[in-house]
């Protein structure tokens, strides 16, 4: 008894704030082991992750490399084919181009083919007025002529005949 009444003796009282403040610290305390505890239990999980992890990808490793190879070839003869292209489509252009400007060429040439052809057909219809033109006169004059070849002649002066203007139009 001598021992719990020294026990008594020794703890002085305590306000309502102590204690509560001890509590807190109690408390954090626990919060802090439960904390420690607990992240060692998450990198104890991390790290067994981690191990199965490399497994897989240590087990890949071999199985990967064939694929490698593969996708370099593949890549390579991607880049081969997309010259290729690229080098006949470059081909093809400058022979568009080339074909576009013997068009042109042609065209101008045919232009002026046309213009010449004109002008010939102008110079053609001038010949066929004039001859036409000379023609007609030519069967009016004819026309006059036997017309008046043709016609008696009774007595009548010169002065009395019908002129040109007189005759009639049908002559």
């Amino acid at each position: 008894m001598a021992f719990r009444s020294l026990l008594l003796q020794a703890a002085p009282a305590r306000d309502l704030l102590g204690t509560a403040a001890d509590v807190s610290i109690v408390l954090v305390g626990l919060l802090a082991l439960v904390g420690i505890f607990g992240l060692l239990f998450l990198f104890s999980r991390l790290r067994r992750v981690m191990d199965r992890l490399d497994e897989v990808v240590g087990g890949m490793k071999g199985k990967a490399d064939p694929l490698l190879e593969k996708g370099t070839g593949i890549a390579a003869n991607v880049e081969f084919i997309t010259a290729t292209v690229r080098q006949d489509v470059e081909g093809l252009n400058r022979s568009v181009q080339s074909l576009s400007a013997r068009l042109q060429q042609a065209s101008e040439r045919m232009e002026e083919r046309i213009e010449e052809f004109n002008a010939l057909l102008e110079v053609v219809q001038g010949e066929a007025e004039e001859v036409f033109i000379d023609t007609a006169s030519t069967v009016h004059g004819v026309r006059a002529s036997a017309g008046e070849l043709t016609r008696p002649r009774t007595g009548e002066t010169e002065a009395a005949a019908p002129t040109r203007a007189e005759s009639p139009a049908g002559d």
